[in-house]
């Protein structure tokens, strides 16, 4: 059992993100070859390539590396996440005991309150700037691994000629939309869950979701995030891997209007629909696994704490 909440909640998303990335994997390989524009443009022609030229092996192609990048990554973002959102609720709630904090300006008065911020929406935007960039680095190579299998046929070749050709800055191509694009994504995600889950059981008089609940909620966050943030997401991953096409855009007002020039309004969407059938279930499972270890690890910590209570 973990010893501290924040162990508890580190350790989940860990396991969280591990047992999701394992099985969406092949999901994870057909959107990223449709945003970047490589291959067939549909779901079924994707699926039928990437077959026929690397066998079934082919759609786990980087999942390694996605794996050594997903544990971090979900273990770091969903901590924040909760860290974050409990600093913010106590600082709230300390900061309206007491005066709020003022400034005169010669007869103006300016009072600064913490009430108009969501410490959902807080620990949501803290959660994906803070993973991102930490784990910046291996979303580049999972990413390249992908795409281009053979020039980098494996994790350790692609480190060494990633660094040869562009040194550190390699492992950190499209930082910038990265995290344009993570802020809002993050942002809705979170507050989307936490205020869908609050309001069901409210209207439903219940103190928690089912399992099922939690999959069908952090399905429809995820769709609803990832559709807001989507053109950000194809700029993004036409600036990390548009050197091993030949062309790069040097950012991502140049990459968004690359995509529009050449496939017009839509193409911002292009492999939105494979992208929701990997979001939406991996959002679901996710939040689904990450509750049920939560409850796994800290349910020691909780019953603890309740005997003191009861002692006391």
């Amino acid at each position: 059992m973990a010893k501290t909440r924040e162990a508890g909640e580190f350790l989940s998303g860990a396991l969280a993100g591990a047992m999701t990335k394992a099985i969406l994997a092949p999901l994870e390989t057909i959107r990223t070859r449709m945003v970047v524009g490589v291959g067939s443009k549909t779901i079924h022609g994707s699926f039928v390539q990437i077959i026929e030229k690397q066998g079934w092996q082919g759609l786990w192609a980087g999942n390694a590396i996605n794996m050594l990048r997903i544990v971090p990554t979900q273990a770091i973002e969903l901590a924040t996440f909760e860290h974050v959102k409990r600093v913010m609720t106590t600082a709230q709630e300390k900061w309206n005991q007491s005066e709020s904090p003022k400034l005169q300006v010669g007869q103006l008065s300016l009072s600064f309150s913490l009430s108009w911020l969501s410490p959902v929406a807080v620990g949501g935007a803290a959660a994906g700037i803070v993973s991102t960039l930490v784990c910046h680095p291996l979303e580049v190579l999972k990413d390249r691994l992908t795409v281009s299998h053979e020039i980098y046929p494996n994790l350790s070749i692609a480190v060494h000629k990633m660094y040869k050709d562009g040194g550190v800055g390699a492992f950190y191509s499209g930082i910038k939309p990265t995290l344009m694009g993570m802020l809002p994504y993050s942002t809705c995600y979170y507050f989307m869950y936490e205020t869908l889950k609050k309001s069901y059981c409210v209207t439903k008089k219940k103190e928690s979701l089912t399992r099922v609940e939690m999959l069908l909620i952090g399905a429809f966050s995820g769709l609803t995030a990832s559709t807001i943030s989507y053109p950000l997401e194809v700029a993004r991953k036409r600036l990390m891997v548009g050197a091993l096409l030949g062309k790069c855009p040097p950012n991502i007002s140049a990459a968004l209007a690359e995509v529009v020039r050449e496939e017009g309004m839509m193409g911002l969407y292009r492999g939105w629909g494979a992208s929701c059938l990997k979001v939406m279930p991996s959002s679901g499972i996710t939040w689904m696994f990450y509750e049920a270890w939560k409850d796994v690890l800290l349910a020691e910590r909780r019953k603890s704490k309740t005997q003191i209570s009861t002692q006391g």
